[in-house]
C-alpha cells in the first residue's frame, strides 16, 4: 500500500489517503506500507505533522527492527523539509546498520 499523508493536495492514484499522523502510524504499524509520502503541515500543529511521522518511524527501526517503507516528502515548507529529509536520511542509516 502506498500512503499519502496530507490535508489539501489531491491524492494521487494508486496512493490511499491520511490526513492525520496517527493514520500513517497505523497503516505502518499494519506493515502493508511499501511507499510513503508526507507533508509537514496538516493544518492542526497541535493534532500533528507529518515530522511526527518520522519520528515514530525512526524510534520503530532504531529500537524494534521495523522494515521502513520507501519515505518522501512533498511539503512545500522549506525548512520542515530539510528537517524532513535529514530524518529520512537518520531512518536509512538505522535500517541498513541492523
Amino acid at each position: 500500500m502506498r500512503v499519502y499523508l496530507d490535508d489539501e493536495r489531491p491524492t494521487p492514484e494508486g496512493w490511499l489517503a491520511v490526513r492525520w499522523p496517527e493514520e500513517a502510524i497505523a497503516l505502518l504499524e499494519g506493515g502493508q506500507v511499501v511507499e510513503l509520502s508526507l507533508d509537514h503541515d496538516l493544518g492542526d500543529d497541535e493534532h500533528g505533522t507529518g515530522y511526527d511521522v518520522l519520528l515514530w518511524l525512526e524510534e520503530a527501526v532504531a529500537t524494534r527492527g521495523f522494515v521502513p517503507p520507501r519515505v518522501r516528502v512533498h511539503s512545500a515548507n522549506s525548512s520542515a523539509r530539510q528537517k524532513m529529509e535529514l530524518a529520512i536520511v537518520r531512518i536509512e542509516r538505522f535500517a541498513r546498520e541492523r
